[in-house]
């Protein structure tokens, strides 16, 4: 038998958005002061599960809650972000100290682990949206499977590209027997979740993630188990 290798996910802390009851999607809006806490609490976590490589969504909510998590990790690492095939940037980037390198945990953002795209509904309150649309549509474009808001993605959109980008650049890293960190969004992360456990379509609808809690998985022989 193979090692274990641990897979870590964790939707990102509550961002300002959230805290006013907007629907947020692909705007990239920061943490709030409690999202800020989130994270903190969430790193404290994991804080002496050792980590080989960091994957983020490309919005700051993300990027924000997987830098700060990791400010009190017990290795000392510093998370560095990698910009490949971006020219310049990956380039001149370039870390020569052998030293410096080996205390650098590489991150990569990628945006098929952005939230939902919530379409016409962004920046709408979610209270008033309700009011005006009616309870009854409103949840209809938040908690079914394969329904989308007004020129936006539903579950089944976003689990089409986040469960590809998972097997394709993350299980690799697993099966190479390192650690992985996955920080993202409530709704990329429930699409993965979904492949790895097997849930059905009503399944995933009730599975809530909240913010700034890691979600843990130990991986062996191509095989997924979740640590409760």
């Amino acid at each position: 038998m193979k090692k274990k290798t641990t897979l870590i996910m964790m939707r990102h802390g509550q961002s300002e958005w959230n805290k006013q009851n907007l629907f947020t999607g692909w705007v990239d809006i920061p943490l709030s002061k409690e999202g800020i806490d989130e994270a903190y609490a969430g790193g404290a976590k994991i804080r002496d599960i050792p980590i080989d490589v960091i994957f983020t969504s490309s919005l700051m909510r993300a990027q924000m809650t997987a830098m700060l998590a990791m400010v009190g990790h017990s290795s000392g690492k510093i998370p560095v972000i990698h910009h490949p095939r971006t020219g310049k940037l990956e380039k001149w980037a370039t870390i020569y100290g052998e030293k410096a390198r080996e205390s650098t945990i590489p991150v990569y953002c990628a945006w098929e682990l952005n939230e939902r795209m919530y379409g016409e509904l962004q920046g709408l309150n979610k209270d008033e949206t309700r009011k005006k649309f009616g309870e009854e549509q409103v949840k209809i474009w938040r908690r079914s499977y394969d329904v989308p808001p007004p020129d936006g993605e539903s579950l089944e959109m976003t689990a089409a590209r986040s469960i590809p980008y998972f097997r394709k650049h993350v299980v690799p890293y697993l099966e190479k027997g390192q650690n992985v960190f996955i920080s993202a969004h409530g709704n990329s992360l429930r699409s993965i979740i979904m492949d790895l456990d097997g849930l059905t379509k009503k399944q995933v609808l009730e599975l809530e993630l909240p913010t700034g809690l890691p979600v843990l998985y130990y991986f062996s022989d191509g095989q997924f188990e979740k640590v409760v």
